[in-house]
């Protein structure tokens, strides 16, 4: 009961033909292809962008402090 024969094979690929019939599944395989293609051309597509751009970070300055509150005037 470990391993399949090529019986059992043969049964589940008959099973899965009579489901999705022989041109769902080419279709299906060539809508997972493209999927693939645009996901590594948005991939490739962030990483120019972030090469293009250098990153940027925060600066502190002292002359742009926060400074405290005034005291309300009574």
């Amino acid at each position: 009961m470990g391993s399949f024969s090529i019986w059992h094979w043969l049964i589940v690929l008959v099973v899965v033909l009579l489901l999705f019939g022989r041109g769902k599944i080419p279709e299906l395989m060539g809508d997972m292809a493209k999927g693939i293609k645009s996901f590594k051309k948005g991939m490739s597509d962030t990483d120019e962008d972030d090469a293009a751009e250098p990153s940027r970070t925060v600066e502190h300055r002292i002359d742009e402090t926060v400074k405290p509150a005034e005291k309300a005037k009574s």
